[in-house]
């Protein structure tokens, strides 16, 4: 099995063209022995250039003595002219025998700078899996060196031949992985792949909201129980539109503040979204109750006027959507469902294992139960770091497009985290991630953390919760470039890039492990994790 460089590359990130660019190397990996190695494009950019590490080559394949093979794909149809075999590009046509020329002396110039003239082995090769060369004697390229579509199979075996396993080692030999992998400056385009992941987690998770959506029952009643990336939030969106689109009302109920005010900014206009609270003090307001959120005591008031309510006929909806249920109580429910009107449907959305509240299941007797246990947002090793910390097998299939993103794991000595958190901040800027991509999510909680009073961290500015709210119980938020919040806020959430630090525990229990999970699942893309010496230990131990 040969290596493959940059790691990576089979995330599930690409389509068409870089799809089969992908499908190519699954082939080269598998069928070329370990002595090879093979250095690719796919994901990735020379750093500060914004261009293909090798130009417009694919691959550069690289034998056991060190002789190289620089192969062009050109994937999809082409077209034999008079000038040679073209490549139709947005309506344009362009010489492919010229592309391949420009990429071979572009890599002669590379080679000879580093190695000299007589101290390296360039070889060239056109990859052609889709389209059969009917002249090649015209095609512009070596006819010895096509492979076209009647040729595939046969890859391997031509790519051992131009490069022997069995020849005298090359003098550039020792050095040509540094050349490959250093001086070329391999970093992934995470800008890029930022975007390509938010459509690709949409796009899978969003099955969900596809197949739930076409269950019926009489009275509509689905519980839907979904693991952490699964699509919920997709599927309350859906459920949404189609009211709103059916020109029915819809509300959309969850627990914490955050979340609902995310939920605001995508939700359809005409769709209602709250906080469970939220709404009772719509309820208190309509019933003359004086609303003092400085009163220790409002929020009891508030349940307690919900609780007593008898919705009129236009504060009704005809569809109610409850998020993160696992947070609700149950003598919440009933005046829920109150506000249903006559054949309205209910749709109460779950994940068991973030019940951070420790809160009693909710009992809903005459709900038709459906689960949804494939997490399609976070990497796959994430998934993995989760399990290992769980104990005991679980349920959760990891689905997500990164199978590789280097779980990070940061210590720190004593009981101050900042200094490692200001390296885990200035790691993720490094990688690619602007301050916009980073949630910094401390496991302490507000009141026992160091972080929410800061304006800074570094040269980085925070977007934090103050712990005020204004006169209609909005929080208030310092202005700052990179979002600074507890575990518990920001559920329901995610971010590219999630740093979690200030991790300290003396024993690792059941709640441990819940926020743990809780604050990991919500990476798309790397997870860092800033804890202290003896929390490493303790997990270091579980894990094993």
């Amino acid at each position: 099995m040969a290596q493959i460089f940059p790691s990576g590359w089979n995330d599930q990130l690409v389509s068409g063209a870089a799809q089969r660019e992908v499908e190519t190397l699954q082939v080269l990996q598998r069928d070329l022995p370990d002595t090879y190695s093979v250095y690719h494009g796919v994901h990735w950019t020379q750093l500060n250039k914004g261009f293909s590490i090798f130009g417009e080559a694919d691959y550069v394949v690289v034998s056991p003595a060190g002789r190289v093979l620089v192969i062009e794909q050109k994937s999809g149809l082409l077209e034999e002219s008079p000038d040679g075999l073209m490549k139709l590009y947005a309506s344009k046509s362009k010489s492919v025998s010229a592309q391949v020329a420009r990429t071979i002396s572009g890599m002669h110039g590379r080679f000879k700078a580093a190695f000299g003239g007589q101290n390296y082995r360039l070889e060239e090769m056109l990859y052609c899996p889709d389209y059969r060369v009917k002249n090649p004697a015209i095609a512009g390229v070596n006819p010895t060196r096509i492979v076209d579509a009647t040729r595939s199979a046969e890859l391997v075996s031509i790519i051992t031949t131009i490069l022997p396993a069995d020849e005298l080692p090359l003098p550039c030999l020792d050095r040509i992985h540094a050349f490959l992998a250093d001086e070329l400056s391999l970093t992934p385009d995470v800008r890029a792949m930022v975007g390509q992941v938010a459509k690709h987690v949409t796009r899978v998770s969003g099955g969900l909201a596809t197949w739930a959506r076409s269950i019926e029952c009489t009275p509509f009643r689905l519980r839907v129980t979904g693991t952490a990336g699964s699509g919920k939030t997709q599927l309350a969106i859906r459920v949404l539109e189609d009211a709103v689109n059916a020109g029915r009302r819809a509300l959309y109920l969850c627990f914490n503040r955050p979340l609902a005010d995310h939920i605001r900014r995508i939700a359809p206009a005409g769709s209602t979204v709250l906080t469970y609270h939220q709404l009772c003090e719509q309820v208190a307001r309509r019933a003359g109750r004086k609303v003092d959120f400085a009163d220790g005591r409002v929020f009891g008031m508030l349940e307690e006027a919900m609780l007593a309510s008898q919705p009129a006929g236009d504060e009704r909806f005809d569809t109610v959507v409850v998020d993160e249920g696992q947070d609700f109580r149950q003598e919440w429910v009933a005046p829920i469902e109150r506000l249903l009107r006559d054949k309205g449907r209910f749709w109460w959305l779950e994940d068991p294992m973030q019940n951070l509240y420790r809160r009693e299941t909710v009992a809903l007797p005459n709900c038709v139960e459906v689960r949804a246990m494939a997490n399609h947002r976070s990497p796959h090793d994430v998934v993995r770091f989760v399990g290992m910390l769980a104990g005991a097998p679980m349920a959760v299939e990891a689905a997500g497009p990164f199978t590789q993103s280097d779980v990070g794991l940061v210590t720190y000595a004593g009981s101050s985290a900042t200094q490692a958190t200001r390296d885990a901040l200035d790691e993720a800027v490094a990688m690619g991630f602007a301050p916009a991509d980073i949630a910094l999510l401390t496991f302490r909680g507000r009141d026992k953390s160091m972080l929410p009073v800061l304006d800074r961290l570094g040269r980085y500015t925070l977007r934090s919760f103050t712990g005020d709210y204004d006169e209609h119980g909005a929080p208030i938020y310092r202005d700052g470039d990179i979002t600074l919040e507890t575990i518990y806020r920001f559920k329901g959430q995610s971010a590219p890039c999630v740093i979690l630090t200030e991790v300290d525990f003396e024993h690792f229990d059941d709640l441990i492990f819940r926020r743990l999970f809780v604050a990991a699942t919500r990476a798309t893309m790397k997870l860092i994790v800033v804890m202290s010496e003896r929390a490493a230990g303790l997990l270091i131990e579980r894990m094993r």
